[in-house]
């Protein structure tokens, strides 16, 4: 393989796990490159579920690197949680890697997150997941974060502490009318997540990378949520906190971007969102409720119905300019299986003017007056999960994929028909 960066293409939830899960047998290091436990990646291996929030999905592959980035916000409690799960079913770990220079989510990052969604009405609203993700990218930015490196380092941490913690606490206790934490509490706690990160960190990763671009090493590299959750180029305030674009993979792992050869979005034959924030072939009724409960759309982290929709191809078409797609892998057809008819949606059309939009408004004050243009494609009524190549899949289904490929302008390289990994086509 080449090396390949695997991202959404959507709201996120695309089915990014399995994808990365089947590209990893080939790769020799893995690297999620941005976001936090926010993320919930799921693979099914061998009649086994595992969930992922932290940790690549390539750790279910021995004699691979599975390294989380730079660009990421690691929440110690949660990652060693992760850690615990994966001993108990005897998965190797020796391959994980964690980077010095990525930041860490603190107490009071959750307490903030968590006050400021549930005191916010309405609009205001984002949906977050409440995992502190937000505050603690704040931090990093702002320069007042804490990252891994600074766990092992006593003194300059204390130091450190002497200037953060009081400028967190004025912002807990008169901002959000929380408890504030003192010094020797942060102190303790970052001692406890030093012996959780301690085996894992890698302080040589320079010469790892390095070794690995001598060595002509196949790299993957994994994000998180998807395209449109981008922080700069998503549906924005209804974002994440980091770029879940391709080119956050090279700000959020340390190789460059001649290091990328093969740029997979992953899109769901369908569309689905959690959180606010527009959604303009939302499904609000018992077609929605087919689509979600077939699809067993509920959030991965935060376990909440996810809003369903049909295939959005303005949006495929947005997420394949601005990370640069070189193909595009569709998941879950087979949710359509029972369906007579699936729509797609090819534009918008302004409510006001009448004007047909063909590319994807960024500002998300318009999406209100706009109404989706669909067509519509007849199904295929017959079971699809056994299907083993592109030429097996009934002729309505292989219409409907070279439709997509028509309006996304790019090629489907892989074409998930189950949850479980042999359950995919790769063309």
């Amino acid at each position: 393989m080449e090396n390949t960066v695997v991202i959404g293409a959507q709201w996120g939830d695309e089915g990014k796990a399995k994808i990365t899960d089947l590209l990893a047998q080939n790769a020799d290091i893995i690297i999620r490159y941005q976001g936090g436990c926010n993320a919930g990646h799921t693979v099914v291996n061998e009649d086994k579920t595992f969930k992922f929030h932290l940790i690549p999905s390539g750790i279910l592959y021995k004699n691979k690197i599975c390294f989380i980035g730079a660009g990421t916000v690691i929440y110690p409690e949660v990652l060693n949680e992760e850690i615990e799960n994966l001993k108990k079913e005897n998965i190797d770990l020796s391959g994980l890697k964690i980077s010095p220079l990525a930041s860490i989510t603190m107490p009071y990052h959750i307490d903030i997150d968590g006050y400021s969604e549930d005191s916010a009405k309405g609009s205001a609203k984002i949906g977050t997941t409440k995992k502190g993700i937000g505050p603690t990218y704040t931090d990093k930015v702002s320069r007042h974060g804490i990252k891994v490196q600074d766990l092992f380092d006593t003194d300059a941490l204390a130091k450190k502490l002497d200037i953060i913690l009081p400028l967190k606490n004025k912002e807990l206790t008169l901002v959000y009318g929380l408890k504030p934490y003192s010094k020797e509490d942060i102190m303790d706690l970052c001692s406890k997540y030093a012996q959780i990160i301690k085996p894992y960190v890698c302080f040589e990763w320079q010469k790892l990378f390095h070794d690995a671009i001598k060595q002509n090493k196949k790299v993957l590299f994994e994000g998180a949520q998807g395209v449109m959750l981008d922080v700069d180029w998503g549906t924005y305030p209804y974002v994440t906190s980091s770029n879940p674009v391709a080119g956050g993979a090279c700000t959020g792992s340390g190789f460059g971007p001649n290091m990328i050869k093969e740029v997979i979005g992953v899109s769901k034959a369908y569309i689905t969102r959690v959180g606010e924030g527009p959604f303009a072939t939302e499904l609000k009724d018992a077609t929605g409720d087919k689509i979600r409960n077939i699809g067993h759309e509920f959030g991965t982290t935060t376990g909440r119905p996810r809003r369903t929709g049909w295939f959005d191809a303005v949006v495929a078409k947005y997420g394949v300019l601005v990370s640069g797609l070189t193909s595009m892998a569709v998941t879950k057809l087979d949710v359509f299986d029972t369906f007579d008819e699936i729509k797609i949606c090819t534009a918008y059309k302004d409510k006001r003017s009448g004007e047909i939009l063909e590319y994807y408004p960024t500002n998300v004050n318009l999406h209100e007056f706009l109404e989706p243009v669909y067509e519509t494609h007849a199904g295929w009524k017959t079971d699809i999960t056994q299907a083993k190549t592109f030429e097996e899949l009934p002729v309505n289904a292989q219409k409907y994929l070279q439709r997509l490929e028509e309006l996304m302008g790019v090629r489907i390289s892989v074409i998930s028909v189950g949850a479980d990994r042999h359950q995919t086509i790769f063309r």
